[in-house]
């Protein structure tokens, strides 16, 4: 009996396509669960006036406490957002691209109070946003 082959019949062509992001559309979900863990404990922080916190720093408008509260909606939404692409949604990648779009905007905002974790923030944003862009589709939603 000879053993089934892994490569196709001559003739037959097979997608490299289809499957390809799966890793890559996988890590950018559970990235976007760990920076909404990240957002969540941050907006806490900031509501609660931690001391965490730049104490004499300038916002743009705004106050420390009301990006405390963007954040932690941020932070909810980006966790929801998470478990639905987990749940093989495909609405739920545009949501996510939003979501993670929305928070580096607000990252950028709280860059006087805590420059550093801003930066890691927005980095970690834009690695997802490329996970989902590029490689969201439909057959990448789905394990190979």
């Amino acid at each position: 009996m000879i053993p089934p082959s892994t490569t196709p019949a001559p003739g037959e062509a097979r997608s490299h396509a289809a499957g390809h992001g799966y890793g890559l559309v996988l890590f950018a979900s559970v990235l976007l669960l760990v920076i909404g863990c990240f957002n969540l404990m941050y907006g806490i922080a900031a509501i609660a006036n931690s001391h965490v916190f730049v104490a004499n720093a300038h916002y743009v408008f705004g106050s420390l406490r009301s990006w405390g509260w963007i954040t932690l909606v941020l932070g909810a939404l980006q966790l929801l957002a998470a478990a639905a692409i987990l749940a093989t949604n495909q609405l739920a990648r545009w949501f996510g691209v939003v979501v993670l779009g929305l928070n580096a905007i607000d990252q950028m905002f709280f860059i006087p109070a805590y420059p550093l974790w801003s930066v890691v923030i927005i980095a970690m944003d834009l690695v997802a946003l490329y996970g989902l862009c590029a490689y969201g589709s439909r057959e990448n939603l789905t394990a190979p």
